[in-house]
Order: structure tokens, then sequence, then C-alpha cells
């Protein structure tokens, strides 16, 4: 171990987590993204904040939504609790009985003449101020870190098997976490093994504890973990505290935009601290989070960097951003003042460009909202698509 002041740690542990579609604050998460879907879906130009929040037997969606379409909130939001799995009592809410609240008005008039009215597409300005980040490594075919890559692929597999009734006993919520126990190699990330693994999930009362711990190994664990990342030191804490079998919105508020970092990169590059779900492509806190993740997959893509992020801001009513910032970590082929120059030549970043560029005005949103927003291999993650650049 190096003691020389500043010097970086060369090996380390590093964690991230994720949640599964059932946890009540991504509940809220899918509610108020299936509301736009909703609304975009008839009226592509809809103008659209929906947040949403849940408790035992409630969903109250709220916010400013001025749009055309014209449809059932109660049709839309007790089908996101019924492809959840929310449908008997047994397991602490239900789809059919849950008390669904609107309180919904139109966007302010103030807002809308500043960014969008009377404006070319290419012209509107940024629906709010504020900063966004995209990152991207090379350390999984993803072009994501392996921490996030796993504990989301986790989350995957409990819905995979609790679905297919291969686990018929297991229930919506639950959470992963994963540490992996990481090299720095001049500034790029090497993943060197899976370090811990932790599972909680909401079950049933009909299995005990010593199955259940058994079944998560077998059935979810060893299918997820690659062989390269695995040996017998690996820790697994499996429902560590013992029964979940309240869980949901009966166990814990929802709320949406409070897993901004599983959305996201799990706690490695940065975040500008701005949601993503239930906000239209015109709210940069979205579009713009999106266009920086392409901005950043395209850099690695192309071998300029082993891993990059990138930060872009904006002021509400304008549509060029005000900074534009790079970092390769020191794994760049090019200087980084070279690397964004190379940015400015490829990517017009105002926001009415981000949304022509990546087809943003299509109801896609719904599925952003388990499992991540980056990483994807979905058509309609287009901001997953690197762009050949021109250097």
């Amino acid at each position: 171990m190096s003691e020389t002041p500043g010097e970086p740690l060369r090996n380390f542990l590093f964690t991230s987590e994720c949640v599964s579609e059932g946890h009540p604050d991504k509940l809220c998460d899918q509610v108020s993204d299936a509301v736009l879907d909703a609304c975009l879906s008839k009226d592509p130009n809809s103008k659209v904040a929906c947040e949403s929040s849940t408790k035992t037997g409630l969903v109250l969606v709220f916010g400013e939504i001025t749009t055309n379409a014209v449809f059932d909130f109660q049709t839309v939001v007790r089908n996101v609790v019924k492809q959840i799995g929310f449908d008997d009592s047994s397991k602490g809410f239900d789809y059919k009985t849950c008390n669904v609240l609107v309180a919904i008005e139109k966007q302010s008039i103030e807002i809308a003449t500043g960014v969008h009215i009377d404006k070319k597409d290419e012209d509107i300005g940024a629906g709010d101020q504020g900063h966004m980040f995209g990152y991207a490594t090379d350390e999984t075919p993803e072009y994501m870190p392996l921490t996030h890559v796993l504990a989301t692929k986790l989350c995957q597999k409990l819905s995979e098997v609790r679905r297919n009734n291969t686990l018929p006993y297991l229930r919506p919520d639950g959470k992963s976490q994963v540490t992996v126990e990481y090299k720095d190699v001049d500034g790029a990330m090497v993943p060197q093994r899976v370090h811990t693994i932790v599972i909680s999930t909401q079950h049933s009362d009909s299995v005990t504890l010593e199955q259940l711990r058994k079944d998560l190994l077998e059935h979810v664990i060893k299918p997820t973990i690659p062989e390269k990342y695995w040996d017998d030191r690996v820790v697994c804490h499996l429902n560590p505290s013992g029964t979940f079998i309240q869980g949901g919105p009966q166990g814990d508020a929802g709320l949406t935009g409070r897993k901004i970092i599983i959305d996201s990169y799990g706690g490695w590059g940065a975040h500008g601290g701005g949601a993503f779900s239930g906000k239209d492509p015109t709210k940069v806190d979205r579009s713009a989070a999106y266009a920086a993740r392409w901005v950043a997959k395209s850099i690695v893509a192309a071998g300029l960097a082993k891993r990059v992020l990138v930060q872009v801001s904006y002021s509400i009513g304008i549509a060029k951003p005000l900074s534009l910032f790079v970092n390769s970590y020191r794994t760049g082929t090019k200087s980084d003042a070279e690397l964004l120059k190379i940015i400015e030549n490829n990517f017009d970043l105002r926001p009415g460009v981000i949304i022509r560029d990546l087809n943003l005005k299509r109801p896609i949103y719904l599925k952003t909202a388990s499992f991540g927003h980056f990483g994807r291999n979905d058509p309609d993650f287009t901001w997953e698509v690197p762009k050949k650049l021109k250097f």
C-alpha cells in the first residue's frame, strides 16, 4: 500500500444497489412514466411533470400536465400496479381495491411562454435550469459499471423467477446490492472479483428462511454472476434481517424520483440530482441526461477513452448549454481538451435537437422506470446507440 500523499487506491471495493419493480419508490416511477406515455401516445407535444406517491392502499398522482390526450387515470394507474404483481391483499397491495387520487393542473403559462411557445423545435429553451451527467466505462459490454450491471441483473432475475413460478412464493418488492473488488489500472476500472452480495426480497409466509436463502443462491445468484468473478470467498447476505412478508407500499411509503442513482450509474460518475420519471423530454433533467450518456458512450465505444464523464448545464428558457465538461480519468487516447472539441463538433446539445436526434416524443418511458435507464439492449433506448464520431 502506497503512503504517498494524494496517491489513489489501486485496489478497492465499490458497491452499487438496485431495487425491483415492486419497491414502492419504483412503483411510483412506473406510475409517473405510464401517465407520461398515455399523454405522448395521443399528443407527442404533451408537457408533463407527473409525480406519484403511495402508501397502504393508496396511489396519489399529482403535478402539472398540458396535453390534448384524453385517458382514464384510474385505468393507467391500476394497470401498472397489476403488471408489477400487486394483485391480492395478501401481498399487501391490490390493484383492484387500492384508492387512486389525482391532483393534476396545467403547466404554468409563464414557463410555457419562456420555454416553447412560438419557438421552432430546435430553438426551444430548457424546461428548467440544472446540470446533468453522462458516464461510460469499458469494463462491461454495456459500457456500464460492473457493480451496477450485476445488481440490476439480480433484481431482474428475482422478477423472472417470481413471474415464471420457479419461486412462486416471491412477492414484488425486493432489493439487491453488489460489492466488487476493483483494480485501478492507469485510471481504468478493472473488476477482479465479486466480494459481497446482499438480497432482501419480499415473500409469502409459506417458505422458511432456510429454503428461501438456498433458493436465492441456486436460482438467482449463481445463474447471474459470471464465473470469472465468482469464488468461494464471496459473502452472501440473503434476507439478512429475517422474514420480509410485509412489503411494497404497506411496508414503506413510495415517491417518484427517489432512486436516481439506481436509475443511472450506481454511484459511479456523478449525478446532477434531477430525477427522470414523469417528465416529458423538454425537461432537461431527463433528455440532457440521456444525451450526456449518448455522448459518453460514443466516446468510449470509439476507443477514445476507457471511461469518461460528461457534464452539461442549462438555464431555463435558453436553448444553448451554458457549459460542457469532460473527464477521461487519464484514460483518453487524446487530451480532454481534444475530447471536448470532438464532442462540440459531433453533438448539438440544445434540448429541441436532442429530442429530434434521439426521437424522444415517443411513448417509451414506462419500461425505463424499472431496472435502469442506461445500459439496456432495447432499440427504443436510442441514447444507447453510439454515434459514429468524426474527428
